[in-house]
């Protein structure tokens, strides 16, 4: 099993997938990158370069980069096992939502949402938490595993905590803060993708993560903004780039509280779903689909035609007040 880049110059902006890759360590391209190849015996997977305008949103946050940043922890051999050690730190830290609007979130690893963390069914997984951020915080797992890591216990400001479990079943799943009040600590950030892969990985794409958030600037157990990976706005003038014509796997998390639903649509395009990520087959084929709170889903889809394409929910006010973005189709 192999797989190709281009030559062009090196892509040093984000940090890449790297279990399921042949021959590339820390190689990487401004327009195509190398993951999964596995139902052919080589492919290539095309990444136009990222746009140079990326304003800081405060603590160095950068939702262009976050959509293609994948951590895959740290891999170390104890007693015979092979264990992959992730480090997570609670802190509290500002950033600016808009202009006009500065926000104090609570966060992992000092960022809205927290890190993507990713792994393969069957891992050891350890989660080293460091809590930093002046309140009680935890880290919860949506999967299968023992109570002793389900994370519900407070930890302390100062302590650290250790979770450790197998990674199962495969799919798309997330983590986050499980401290009362939850809606609380949500609303803050405190929430993550945790992605399991299935043993036989899945075939070659241009792989993304959109986590859809809600802000509460008054305290009122509503959102008066919204936000695709953690800033509102954002891809709205900046739009995310993508090939023509290549594959695209949109990892897809709703995290917005107080709101019973979302949808999620994209224009002038359908896209094949796989429920949770818990299956190797599309269940069905539509361009809009609704998701409660924690509710995930993969969507595949690839553009034939070149132009700028929306992305947002159909619940308007929600897409009026942050959660709008648009996908630049680059021409092949």
């Amino acid at each position: 099993m192999s797989a190709h880049i281009d030559s062009s110059p090196p892509w040093t902006r984000r940090k890449l997938l790297q279990f399921g890759i042949f021959g590339l360590g820390a190689t990487v391209a401004t327009t195509a990158i190398a993951r999964y190849a596995l139902n052919s015996p080589s492919a290539i997977v095309r990444v136009p370069p990222l746009p140079d305008d990326r304003p800081d949103a405060g603590n160095g946050i950068d939702p262009m980069t976050f959509l293609r940043s994948f951590e895959t922890g740290t891999l170390k051999r104890e007693n015979g096992r092979t264990v992959r050690e992730f480090h997570l730190t609670a802190h509290t830290t500002p950033i600016q939502l808009n202009r006009f609007t500065p926000f104090i979130t609570w966060n992992y690893n000092g960022q809205v949402p927290g890190p993507t963390l990713r792994v393969t069914e069957g891992d050891w997984v350890r989660v080293v938490f460091h809590n930093q951020g002046g309140h009680s915080h935890s880290v919860h797992f949506h999967g299968i595993h023992s109570a002793e890591a389900d994370g519900v216990r407070p930890i302390r400001n100062g302590e650290t905590e250790v979770y450790e479990f197998q990674a199962k079943p495969f799919g798309v799943h997330l983590y986050h803060c499980h401290v009362e009040p939850v809606t609380r600590h949500l609303g803050k950030g405190m929430y993550g993708m945790f992605i399991v892969d299935p043993p036989e990985g899945r075939p070659p794409a241009d792989e993304i993560v959109i986590v859809m958030s809600g802000y509460d600037l008054d305290d009122n157990r509503g959102n008066e903004l919204y936000a695709f990976n953690g800033i509102p706005d954002y891809y709205l003038d900046r739009p995310i780039p993508i090939q023509q014509g290549q594959l695209v796997r949109l990892y897809l998390l709703n995290m917005v509280e107080f709101d019973p639903a979302l949808t999620f649509h994209i224009h002038a395009n359908f896209f094949q779903v796989y429920r949770t990520g818990r299956t190797l087959k599309p269940s069905e084929d539509t361009d809009v689909i609704t998701l409660g709170t924690t509710e995930r889903h993969i969507l595949e889809f690839q553009y034939d035609y070149p132009g700028r394409f929306m992305f947002h929910p159909h619940q308007d006010w929600i897409a009026e007040h942050g959660c709008m973005g648009n996908f630049e189709v680059v021409e092949a």
